[in-house]
C-alpha cells in the first residue's frame, strides 16, 4: 500500500511540475502576449494596453516617442532587449533580461534591439 501511494505520489508530482514551468513561460502579462517585448504609453502598465509589441530578433527604430515609458521584455528563453540611441540598433544600452521591466525617458532613443 505504502508503495502504490508513494508511486501515485511521485507520478502526480511529475504530471504536476511540467505544467507549471510551462505556464510561466508562456503566460501574457498586462496585455504583453509571451515571447514579446510590450512599450507602453507612459511608467505603469496603461491597464494592460501596450502602445507597441515587437517580437522578431532585430532592431526597429521608433518615432515620436517622448517622455518615460514602461519597456516589458516579456521573450522567453534568455532573449534580451537593449534601448539605442541610434538607428537601427546602434549605441545601445544595457541588456534587459526576460520578465523585467523597466521605466525609462524614451527621448534621447531612437531604436530597440531584440536579440537571443
Amino acid at each position: 500500500m505504502r508503495r502504490t501511494a508513494a508511486a501515485l505520489a511521485i507520478t502526480a508530482a511529475a504530471l504536476v511540475t511540467p505544467g507549471v514551468a510551462h505556464a510561466q513561460a508562456t503566460d501574457d502579462y498586462q496585455g504583453c502576449p509571451s515571447g514579446y517585448v510590450c512599450i507602453y504609453p507612459n511608467a505603469s502598465w496603461n491597464n494592460g494596453v501596450p502602445e507597441h509589441r515587437y517580437y522578431n530578433y532585430q532592431a526597429y527604430d521608433l518615432t515620436n516617442e517622448f517622455g518615460v515609458h514602461r519597456i516589458f521584455n516579456n521573450q522567453t528563453g534568455g532573449a534580451t532587449v537593449q534601448t539605442c540611441k541610434g538607428y537601427g540598433g546602434s549605441n545601445c544600452g544595457d541588456k534587459m533580461a526576460p520578465w523585467t521591466y523597466r521605466d525609462e525617458d524614451l527621448t534621447p532613443i531612437n531604436s530597440i534591439l531584440l536579440q537571443s
